[in-house]
């Protein structure tokens, strides 16, 4: 491990979730971040050593707390270090909150949570900005769903008719998922509709065509214990189907994403959404 002056200093708030597990792993792996604090809500898991939770061999000596604003005001009052990031993986009713006090203690948030509305997304870039602070709210950290995306909005100059299918894990609180969200946004900032009506359309069961994302675009959500991450974009036009898919089997496969975000979010002064923009 680097020099813990020259280090970025992490906190990570949700350690003891899934992805919480593999954030303080691939943190504690990086040889110039080094972990601060892990914070969790969940009872059970009060003291618990990070790094043994997260399954490393060696514990990490650092117990998982519920205090988070204690260890914001802990790490930004660390002068000789460099800025602290607070990497967010926690649930969508507490992540608002969760920036802001971040922001206010002069602390890069980085977010993977999703679910937060246009108008707080909103709130917390004009609060960023106001700070001069860097924000990154990342709806998907893989390298692999970028690229479809950017594929998804090529095919889409040649193709008037799309959907999208998301399916992730039934512990999963938002719906439909931020990627697919930001997908349809991407589709819609185009400056065109899709999905012409061809029929007038009666939904026997509400909601059965799925729900609306703007331009016409509509997103199906599937969530089943089994699955991880996935989303399918489905062009179709007369005499043929163009579908673009991306399958998590894995979440070390956000890792690179998460850690590129640590870095990056040092050299902002306001907030970011999306890794493509940091690519």
């Amino acid at each position: 491990m680097a020099n813990q002056s020259s280090s970025i200093p992490v906190i990570i708030n949700g350690a003891a979730g899934k992805m919480g597990r593999e954030v303080v792993k691939a943190v504690a792996q990086a040889d110039d971040m080094v972990l601060m604090g892990a914070i969790d809500t969940s009872p059970e898991h009060q003291g618990v050593d990070a790094g043994e939770l997260a399954g490393l061999s060696e514990p990490l000596e650092v117990p998982i707390t519920n205090q988070l604003e204690p260890m914001l005001g802990y790490v930004a009052g660390e002068r000789q270090m460099q800025p602290g990031v607070m990497v967010d993986f926690t649930h969508p009713d507490g992540v608002y909150d969760n920036v802001r006090s971040a922001i206010a203690y002069g602390i890069r948030p980085v977010v993977g949570t999703t679910g937060l509305s246009p108008e707080k997304l909103q709130q917390l870039a004009e609060f960023a900005d106001k700070a001069s602070t860097g924000c990154l709210i990342i709806p998907n950290f893989s390298i692999g769903m970028v690229l479809l995306q950017q594929a998804a909005v090529t095919a889409s100059q040649y193709f008037d008719h799309v959907e999208i299918i998301e399916l992730h894990h039934n512990q999963k609180a938002d719906a439909p998922s931020g990627t697919a969200i930001q997908t349809a946004q991407m589709l819609g900032e185009l400056g065109k509709s899709f999905n012409p009506a061809q029929v007038k359309e009666e939904e026997k069961i509400p909601g059965a065509r799925g729900s609306l994302a703007g331009e016409g675009i509509r997103i199906h959500s599937i969530r089943l214990p089994g699955l991880i991450a996935h989303q399918e974009v489905i062009f179709g036009a007369a005499g043929q189907i163009y579908t673009l898919r991306h399958d998590t089997s894995d979440r070390a496969c956000y890792m690179p994403g998460v850690l590129l975000a640590i870095r990056k979010v040092l050299q902002l002064k306001s907030l970011v959404y999306g890794l493509e923009k940091i690519l």
